[in-house]
């Protein structure tokens, strides 16, 4: 009988992570769901996660409290204003909603789950294409990394394991991966991608910061409406976008 492979998936709860999650799915990979607390500005991504996670019936997910919030540098871990509004359309300055470092924290933390769990195997929704401009996103530092970790465990210096990190959403637009997504049966409502949501317990997308203009004209490309809900006082916009 032959074991399927497993795969550590970082998973925010965001439209990207949650289709990366399907992707591994679909290629014959056991998930496992890493999911980190990093000190963001709200916690609304991290119940987003146990969503998806809950309806992906992965093996494992696990929730990890990282306290970036203690050193601030940015607007989603510190009291630094959400850029709203920002034409998106054109490379500029990166925003100051790049956090630093996380993703390489965060992929230290799946390298370091997959080497207890013996896989070989690592998930990450990042995208080169409809983004910020997030230097940890760019696939030159995904090869470093995967370079790195083939030289930082001991699977892989005594057992010859070489970790593999899957960018399947890569070089795909954002209109094509939520149509990849919503091929494979990604419930896009339990998502959230929303950099300043309103106040919980409503926690409205606002529909105006660089994460929601982007899924915003992913979804309207796509020829789908986006499910989730946004703030009414952009309601009247965001019809005219779908």
């Amino acid at each position: 009988m032959t074991t399927l492979p497993k795969t550590v998936v970082l998973l925010s709860g965001g439209l990207d992570s949650s289709t990366a999650l399907a992707v591994a799915k679909r290629d014959g990979f056991v998930p496992y769901a890493l999911t980190l607390r990093y000190g963001q500005r709200h916690a609304q991504e991290v119940e987003a996660a146990r969503r998806v996670a809950a309806a992906a019936g992965v093996a494992q997910h696990v929730v990890l409290e990282v306290g970036l919030g203690a050193l601030g540098g940015s607007a989603l871990t510190a009291d630094i204003a959400v850029p709203k509004d920002r034409d998106i359309t054109g490379a500029g300055p990166i925003p100051v909603t790049y956090v630093p470092a996380r993703n390489t924290i965060f992929l230290s933390y799946a390298l370091a789950w997959a080497e207890v769990l013996d896989a070989s195997d690592i998930h990450i929704g990042v995208n080169a294409q409809d983004y910020s401009g997030y230097p940890d996103c760019r696939p030159e530092y995904i090869h470093a990394f995967e370079r790195m970790a083939r030289l930082a465990t001991r699977a892989a210096v005594e057992g010859g394991q070489a970790l593999r990190i899957h960018t399947p959403l890569m070089e795909l637009r954002k209109h094509e991966i939520i149509a990849l997504g919503h091929s494979l049966g990604v419930d896009y409502g339990l998502t959230t991608s929303c950099y300043d949501p309103t106040p919980t317990p409503d926690a409205l997308a606002c529909g105006r910061c660089d994460a929601c203009q982007l899924r915003l004209k992913g979804f309207a490309d796509a020829g789908l409406r986006d499910p989730v809900a946004y703030a009414e006082a952009v309601a009247t916009d965001l019809t005219s976008r779908r």
